[in-house]
């Protein structure tokens, strides 16, 4: 595994500024999630870094190697892509095999076979080895797509929304078994995904994109509450963050033009302002509650058991809010 160092990247299509001098460090070892929305950059930061894609300017250094000039298999990365990109005339046996038949790598017939059997063991696809690609189910697919990559031992794992295409109950799953893969090989992973529970849930660190520019880096922790922007306090968390006008609530500072607190960041029936309650949602581990404070609209949690009902009164006032100035910058 390697230290990967990213330098002032910068990357245009035409007129389109894809990405913005983009300074970025990730760890020996570690599990970083890209996140952001369409159009962010992400892929093309993961397509720069793995050298599918050549920079406008900047550099790539994979542990203190200058690599901005070689290929992807110089680079001695693996790429995972949304597609499973699998040959469906070959077995799954054979799909897996073939990475490591290139002529770039020197290995023997014996230690691909075992190569195999243990990403197979790994992966819970041992039992379909022997069957075709066009055989499996699309977690299956998937899987073998992914142990396509963790047969090579790369410098950096390179995947690109790999389970967006799944179903909810496929992805759950698969959230878990690719950190406990992560974490068992020590490997260096870099994912991107416009989802933020992948992201709070998988990453070690997070970096959050914006129009071509890297907003904010760090644990999901510091990202979620210790947000630089209203863009990235909205990315993260679910229900969405409330974000009003400063001057709603008393004792705002000066400079602030927002307020934003998180659904758990109020303190319900303890004085502050008064709202009513719209609609009750029970979804069984907690409760949300939606607001009208005024014509505002406010999102909290409470009690999965509460007695609180449509129509009711209830007081709030915000916990430790997070203020922002006009340009929605973090103050």
């Amino acid at each position: 595994m390697a230290n990967i160092l990213v330098q002032k990247l910068t990357k245009s299509f035409g007129d389109n500024l894809a990405l913005s001098e983009i300074d970025l460090a990730i760890p020996n070892g570690s599990f970083v999630v890209l996140l952001g929305p369409t159009g962010a950059g992400k892929t093309t930061l993961l397509r720069l870094i793995s050298g599918l894609e050549r920079p406008d300017s900047g550099r790539v250094f994979i542990d203190d190697t200058d690599c901005s000039g070689q290929t992807p298999a110089e680079r001695n990365v693996a790429m995972v892509f949304q597609q499973y990109s699998l040959y469906p005339h070959m077995s799954v046996r054979e799909n897996l095999a073939f990475p490591l038949k290139s002529r770039m790598l020197s290995v023997t017939e014996s230690e691909i076979n075992q190569k195999i059997e243990t990403i197979a063991q790994t992966l819970r696809i041992d039992h379909k080895l022997s069957n075709k690609s066009t055989e499996l189910s699309g977690g299956e697919m998937q899987r073998v797509a992914i142990g396509r990559a963790l047969v090579r031992n790369p410098n950096i794992y390179l995947m690109d929304e790999p389970l967006s295409s799944l179903d909810a109950k496929l992805r759950s799953e698969l959230r878990v078994e690719l950190t406990r893969i992560q974490r068992d090989i020590g490997g260096t992973f870099l994912y991107v995904t416009h989802d933020q529970i992948e992201a709070m849930t998988m990453a070690t660190h997070i970096g959050v994109l914006e129009k071509g520019k890297l907003i904010q880096f760090g644990t999901p922790k510091e990202v979620y509450d210790d947000p630089s922007s209203v863009s990235v306090a909205a990315r993260l968390g679910q229900p969405r963050i409330n974000i009003l006008d400063a001057s709603v609530f008393p004792g705002s500072p000066k400079k602030a033009k927002l307020i934003g607190f998180r659904p758990e960041q109020l303190e319900l029936g303890g004085g502050g302002l008064d709202t009513f309650v719209k609609r009750v949602e029970r979804l069984g581990d907690q409760t949300r509650l939606h607001l009208s404070l005024g014509e505002l609209s406010i999102v909290t949690v409470t009690d999965p058991h509460t007695d609180l009902k449509a129509g009711d009164s209830l007081s709030i006032k915000p916990k430790d809010p997070f203020f922002f100035d006009s340009d929605g910058k973090r103050i």
